[in-house]
């Protein structure tokens, strides 16, 4: 297996957000989704993708169709996508994603973070070149033949497929998540959830001591209400 199924499997044994941020998270996807390409999903391919992870997080759907009405407002935040990189202890690369409607209020939080835990906060591109960013698609694993489909979405960028208990996966670089998302849906396959993911190329084996300092850190980023995502390359893996 690739190093898409590594990071994966890593992930997967970690924590993941209460439901209710997730919710959080999800609507304002939906908010920067409308106000990119319009309320309408069939004719906004980000409104579709973000529809199926709501569906997939088991978000109710008038909490979708209200997410979609309210980003119509003109009078709503108009979220913008910041990425801020920096150290934890130890060495440990962060690249943190977020969605904030108050950028100044967003830097202060990130960078007393840091200061808090003896991370040290960088600057524009100072960690971002060390992870390989990566979209990702989950469909049903409906008996399909995953080394024959893995030959046919070559073509379209996919770079890495394969199953797990939930169905089938498939990694490709970012920008090839327009083509395999058509290409899906011209074959009538399911979309269960897509996304966007950070791949570290080469991560960092930490004592237990160590993983504690980083991940006090990593927590505390994770519970700003603007964060999305945070992504590390601390050795996830299991001995």
């Amino acid at each position: 297996m690739g190093r898409a199924f590594e990071f994966r499997k890593g992930r997967k044994m970690k924590r993941w957000s209460a439901m209710a941020k997730a919710f959080t998270r999800i609507g304002k996807d939906i908010v920067m989704a409308v106000k990119e390409g319009g309320p309408n999903p069939d004719a906004n391919s980000r409104l579709r993708a973000v529809i199926q992870n709501a569906k997939a997080a088991n978000m109710p759907k008038e909490n979708v169709e209200r997410a979609i009405k309210k980003a119509t407002d003109k009078d709503t935040a108009n979220y913008k996508e910041q990425l801020f990189e920096g150290y934890a202890p130890h060495g440990i690369a962060l690249l943190i994603e977020t969605a904030t409607d108050n950028n100044n209020r967003t830097v202060a939080n990130i960078r007393s973070y840091f200061n808090k835990c003896n991370g040290t906060m960088g600057t524009q591109g100072s960690v971002e070149f060390m992870f390989d960013h990566t979209c990702n698609f989950r469909i049903p694993n409906a008996n399909l033949d995953i080394e024959e489909m893995e030959l046919e979405f070559i073509d379209f960028g996919a770079e890495e497929i394969f199953a797990d208990e939930d169905g089938i996966l498939i990694y490709a670089p970012f920008e090839s998540f327009g083509a395999i998302q058509k290409e899906l849906e011209s074959r009538g396959i399911e979309i269960l959830s897509s996304g966007f993911e950070r791949i570290p190329q080469i991560t960092k084996k930490l004592t237990e001591a160590e993983i504690a300092d980083v991940e006090k850190l990593i927590e505390k980023i994770e519970e700003d209400e603007d964060v999305m995502n945070v992504y590390h390359t601390m050795d996830e893996s299991e001995e």
